[in-house]
């Protein structure tokens, strides 16, 4: 079945066709897990995704399909615990494992990851992506949260844990320990739901505030991860642009002061050291792990992974310490 046919079945059953035929099947670049599609139809502008089994990357990595429907799931929470912000829904075929939703027009909006890398970032996107982050967290680690659409463990071990921590763990044994510990504790963890990819790239900002897309590895777990996933995409940039490297560090730590005030399952201080914790190890995977960063140069992947490497090893509690001590590092090449 070619991207048309398949789109033109899953509208038809979700009912969006109206008994008209696909005008326009347009595949959307950008991601590594998912077929995207803008589709024209009735008259109507959607977009359709598709879980892939074998993601597109150089290693191999397969994932079970049937997370799109934890992803439509995860937004329908977003939907109900933030409406301002959430992406409308129109339906999810758990036959053909494919979900439509509201398309979002670059007129109405600009990716993160575009602002940030273009240095066009004003710092307010950090506060704003916390506190969605934060609120649906903290509903979430509430005894009456729904969570059984959430029960996706296995799934996240293969989509974040084993490619992010178990294979780095492999490459570099200086610090295997530390990540198999990481990824023991994250495998066994179930405090709130979590996304999974809170990254620049998967959010696009209206004037309403940040829209969380791609919640394809969600499930219930630990909270840290979405906060260190993000936190990391701030300081690689921050390595990458050395013009904005102040900035950036001051935007993650915007994030953590508007974040930690929605921590309410556990001591804040707990929480942030389980943080510093996890955060170097993501730095890390982003250079020896299955996902690696696409835009630093060669120079660069083996400044972060020493600086990735050090922190790991010495072990700071505090995130100002740990962005200290990172920036010392960049400034010095270490």
């Amino acid at each position: 079945m070619n991207p048309k046919q398949r789109c033109q079945t899953l509208c038809e059953e979700l009912g969006l066709t109206q008994g008209a035929v696909i005008d326009r099947c347009e595949p959307l670049t950008g991601g590594v897990a998912s077929d995207i599609y803008r589709l024209e139809v009735a008259g109507k502008v959607y977009c359709a995704k598709f879980a892939l089994e074998k993601l597109k990357v150089a290693a191999d990595w397969h994932a079970p399909v049937h997370r799109n429907q934890a992803e439509f799931a995860w937004l329908q929470v977003a939907a109900q615990m933030v409406p301002e912000t959430a992406v409308k829904l129109f339906g999810h075929s758990a036959l053909h494992q494919g979900f439509v939703m509201e398309f979002v027009p670059s007129e109405q909006g600009y990716l993160w990851k575009q602002a940030l890398l273009s240095e066009q970032s004003d710092g307010a996107e950090s506060p704003a992506v916390a506190e969605v982050i934060g609120r649906i967290h903290a509903m979430s680690s509430r005894p009456d949260f729904d969570a059984s659409p959430f029960q996706n463990h296995s799934d996240f071990y293969d989509l974040r844990i084993e490619p992010y921590l178990v294979y780095t763990a492999s490459q570099q044994p200086q610090v295997d320990d530390a990540l198999l510990s990481l990824a023991e504790n994250l495998r066994l963890s179930n405090k709130a739901l979590v996304h999974g990819d809170v990254s620049p790239k998967n959010i696009i900002f209206r004037r309403q505030g940040p829209i969380l897309l791609d919640a394809e590895c969600a499930t219930m777990g630990d909270p840290v991860f979405d906060v260190a996933f993000c936190l990391n995409h701030l300081l690689i940039k921050a390595l990458h642009l050395p013009a904005k490297r102040n900035a950036l560090l001051k935007s993650a730590m915007s994030f953590w002061q508007r974040y930690r005030q929605h921590i309410q399952w556990e001591e804040v201080g707990t929480f942030e050291v389980r943080l510093c914790r996890l955060l170097p190890a993501l730095m890390l995977a982003r250079v020896a792990g299955k996902s690696p960063v696409e835009y630093l140069e060669k120079d660069n992947q083996s400044v972060l992974s020493r600086a990735a490497v050090k922190l790991i090893e010495s072990e700071p509690k505090r995130l100002e310490q740990l962005l200290a001590d990172y920036q010392a590092k960049m400034e010095t090449n270490l």
